[in-house]
């Protein structure tokens, strides 16, 4: 019988594996297309052996959540390809500004006086990671096309969570099936970019298959298992230790350094997300 702790505990560890994805990606010799491409295989094998879907779960309603999501996991590896892992993973994580404004259009939601406060401290950290110049590094080599990337990226993501939201209230289980959906997209949308694959070596292939089964299925597995039994304040502030970890792995990993003003916005962002779920929750 699960406890309060170890749920906590396997949100905990969801975000922790989320959290290895900017040093990993970093880590594969290959280009972004092929580590999207296998990265998303794996991925998508590791959930039908872990998750399997039940045979009704199936609906052509789940394809543009999953297409959706299928752009947020290429999009952030080739982001992860061109900028520093801390900036790829707060502009992506600046979703809440784009759902704020897809809610009214998407799931009937108005936007409250607290939404458009965080929605102006949202745009504000994302500026931030726009002022100045970065210079170029090993692991950033593009740092400005990186970061546009990226914005891009936090658009697919709140699409994403839109459609698993609009999917879970009106399809109930089929919204289960979305990731392995968006996986199976991801590796085929991917693939003609990837080919040929040439010289892929065995830390390459290893690192791939930690991405795949670990980083993507293993944490979604601990998250789909306790995210129902944790309030949602609890989680949303758990998971905010994968983009305040990412940036440490790859500083450890690679000695990557993201500039000043990124981690500025970057806590920023964090910062307004974490204040709207506590008012969020405490006004329920």
């Amino acid at each position: 019988m699960p406890t309060p702790l170890t749920d906590r505990l396997l949100v905990l560890a969801a975000a922790l594996l989320f959290s290895t994805g900017g040093a990993a990606i970093k880590a594969v010799s290959l280009n972004a297309w092929q580590v999207a491409s296998l990265r998303s295989a794996v991925g998508a094998l590791a959930l039908l052996v872990l998750v399997p879907p039940r045979r009704d779960s199936w609906n052509r309603r789940v394809i543009p959540v999953g297409a959706a999501y299928a752009a947020t996991l290429a999009l952030f590896v080739l982001a992860n390809k061109l900028t520093t892992a801390a900036n790829a993973i707060f502009l992506q994580d600046a979703a809440p500004l784009y759902l704020v404004a897809l809610g009214p259009l998407l799931l009937k939601e108005p936007a409250r006086r607290q939404d458009l406060l965080m929605l102006g401290a949202v745009a504000a950290g994302i500026a931030m990671f726009f002022v100045g110049e970065q210079p170029a590094s090993r692991t950033a080599p593009r740092p400005l096309e990186g970061n546009v990337v990226a914005t891009i990226a936090g658009v697919t993501w709140a699409l994403t969570i839109a459609g698993l939201r609009w999917l879970g209230s009106r399809h109930g289980e089929i919204a289960s099936v979305a990731p392995l959906v968006g996986n199976l997209l991801a590796f085929l949308a991917c693939l003609p970019a990837a080919l040929p694959l040439r010289g892929v070596g065995w830390r390459d292939a290893l690192v791939i298959a930690y991405l795949g089964v670990f980083q993507i299925g293993i944490a979604y597995v601990c998250l789909t298992r306790a995210i129902r039994r944790v309030r949602a304040l609890e989680a949303s502030l758990l998971l905010m230790a994968e983009p305040a970890l990412n940036p440490v792995w790859t500083w450890l990993v690679h000695g990557e350094r993201p500039g000043g003003w990124a981690l500025a916005g970057g806590a920023l962002i964090l910062g307004a997300c974490a204040a709207h779920s506590w008012r969020q929750q405490r006004t329920r």
